[in-house]
């Protein structure tokens, strides 16, 4: 129980990083260009719009078997808890990717065409204006987004990812043992709680309003 509770919290908080940076990238991308006359710009955001829709689309059992190959050209195995994290990763980035799109479109434009007439280069807006203002809803996003990723984790765990979902499904469930069952349940359930209280704590911190 202890090496499966071990896995889930590893595989939660290594893709919370990654689908973290990656959601930002990709929502900045799109918001940067969401409102260009620039051709370019345009062609980017339809792509990049077009990729997250359709990831976010894909159920994500379905997704772990359509990047099987994927991830065993990336980590060399298609079992246990490092397995897991290119579909944990791409299943919830555009997910993220989304909500970071919205926290900045929410944003006061006011603040930004105020950094602009005080001459702030387009990297110094992002980094000193949208990003810290937006970060409350960036913090927000996150705790949620990661919320949904330790339910991804108990179902990639069915499939032979390890952590809380694999005991509970061989050990519990294939076993007829459901004591195993529900104390795999109530540790994700604290593991939820702990997540949703140190997400909330942080945008108590953090919010200005």
């Amino acid at each position: 129980m202890g090496q499966a509770t071990w896995e889930t919290v590893w595989m939660t908080v290594v893709s919370m990083v990654a689908v973290a940076i990656l959601g930002i990238v990709l929502g900045l991308i799109l918001f940067e260009t969401q409102n260009s006359n620039s051709i370019g710009a345009k062609i980017v955001n339809w792509v990049v719009a077009a990729l997250v829709n359709i990831f976010r689309s894909i159920p994500f059992i379905i997704l772990i078997v359509l990047l099987l190959p994927a991830t065993q050209a990336l980590v060399g195995t298609i079992m246990g808890p490092r397995a897991a994290l290119p579909s944990l990763i791409i299943s919830a980035a555009p997910f993220y990717a989304r909500l970071v799109q919205i926290a900045f479109d929410d944003l006061d434009h006011g603040v930004i065409e105020a950094a602009k007439a005080m001459g702030a280069t387009r990297w110094q807006i992002v980094t000193k204006v949208l990003i810290p203002e937006s970060s409350p809803a960036l913090v927000s996003g996150i705790t949620v987004t990661t919320i949904s990723l330790i339910g991804y984790t108990a179902m990639a765990g069915a499939i032979g990812a390890g952590g809380l979902g694999n005991l509970a499904y061989l050990d519990g469930f294939q076993a007829s043992n459901n004591a195993v069952t529900m104390m795999a349940t109530i540790i994700i359930v604290i593991i939820v709680f702990v997540f949703q209280f140190l997400g909330d704590t942080v945008v108590k911190k953090i919010d200005k309003r």
